[in-house]
């Protein structure tokens, strides 16, 4: 059976373009330094317009940026999929389908390489994906096509609702590279922080499913300095985790927080019965974590509350984890072995 070809195309090199390419449909990406494609004939003429404007001319990134250019505007078709992973969401990752053929469009102020989409799933968590596929979406590349462990089959199962069925011939991927990526001819790697990020997500999901993610959020909160009290799993009156500071627990400011340990985006409803029960504690403050990540119109109320309460989704969960890694408490550590590494940033003149 043919699936939709699958390509990776990202909204700027720090996330920039990614509210504008959700909120007005489209594929919108950077290379500023060159106009309409459909001006050049060939991947060659491109390069060449690309090295000619380059204050430091290099052949080989010309012609990767020339190669995702010509892939943007000829190669990916009307009925694609695209994915576009979120950097200003970093837990969720944006599914949709190419309704429209490049244009060289205003957008804002200025002309930019564009395609038209239909986002089908703008907010879907990033562990709705296996690891292998999150590693692939990670190539240093801001136009990619994805082929690798039957990538296409796999994404059109998400788009359907059915989740990521994962790769079933195993054997044909010993051997392969960590990711295979493909824009034209070009091959990519991978972000590796992206990677080993994603695999502390995965393994924070397994090890602390349903009520013991509250337990680590606890433990989290518990090494910021906060006096908790975690409630025994079932019944909770809206709040999983009641928190204040000072040794007992009972000065300002006092923290509600409801924990929800589902891969779905939670909605605004939710949202709203968090601020009830921060009403019935009398509580100042209150935190809502959800696995799964916010539905846009929750994003949306949540900041009319910004004074008053947060949101964290699973990579604000891991983030919080890092930040306080050396003060969690021994039986936590032991439960989430982790270490810290350093290591170089390579250049990255692949994309923009």
């Amino acid at each position: 059976m043919a699936y939709p070809k699958v390509w990776v195309m990202r909204a700027g090199g720090y996330g920039e373009d990614e509210e504008t390419a959700l909120s007005e449909g489209m594929a919108i990406i950077g290379f500023r330094n060159v106009g309409n494609l459909m001006s050049f004939q060939s991947v060659e003429a491109i390069s060449a317009a690309l090295k000619k404007a380059d204050k430091a001319p290099n052949q080989d990134r010309a012609d990767t940026q020339a190669r995702q250019l010509w892939a943007f505007s000829r190669q990916a078709q009307q009925g694609d999929t695209v994915v576009l992973p979120l950097k200003n969401r970093p837990g969720q990752i944006a599914l949709g389908v190419l309704s429209g053929p490049y244009a060289y469009a205003k957008v804002g102020d200025e002309n930019r390489h564009v395609r038209k989409v239909k986002w089908v799933l703008p907010d879907l968590p990033r562990t709705t994906f296996r690891q292998d596929l999150l590693y692939s979406f990670g190539a240093f590349l801001t136009v990619c096509r994805i082929r690798r462990n039957e990538a296409e089959r796999r994404v059109a199962s998400v788009m359907e609702g059915k989740g990521d069925p994962g790769f079933e011939d195993t054997e044909s991927a010993q051997g392969q590279p960590a990711a295979s990526v493909e824009a034209s001819d070009v091959t990519a790697s991978a972000d590796l922080a992206q990677a080993a990020h994603d695999e502390i997500v995965a393994f924070v999901r397994e090890h602390f499913p349903d009520h013991d993610l509250a337990r680590l959020v606890g433990a989290i909160l518990t090494a910021e300095g906060y006096s908790v009290h975690v409630s025994s799993p079932g019944p909770d009156g809206g709040a999983d985790i009641l928190a204040g500071r000072g040794p007992l627990g009972l000065d300002s400011p006092t923290l509600c927080v409801q924990v929800k340990a589902t891969q779905d985006s939670a909605d605004v409803k939710i949202f709203r019965e968090l601020v009830g029960t921060m009403n019935s504690f009398k509580a100042d403050q209150g935190l809502l974590v959800c696995w799964g990540g916010f539905k846009q119109s929750t994003k949306t109320e949540a900041r009319q509350q910004v004074f008053r309460v947060r949101l964290w989704d699973q990579s604000d969960i891991v983030s919080a984890i890092y930040r306080t890694y050396e003060k969690l408490s021994p039986e936590i550590q032991a439960e989430l072995p982790m270490k810290h590494i350093w290591m170089l940033v390579p250049e990255d003149s692949t994309k923009e």
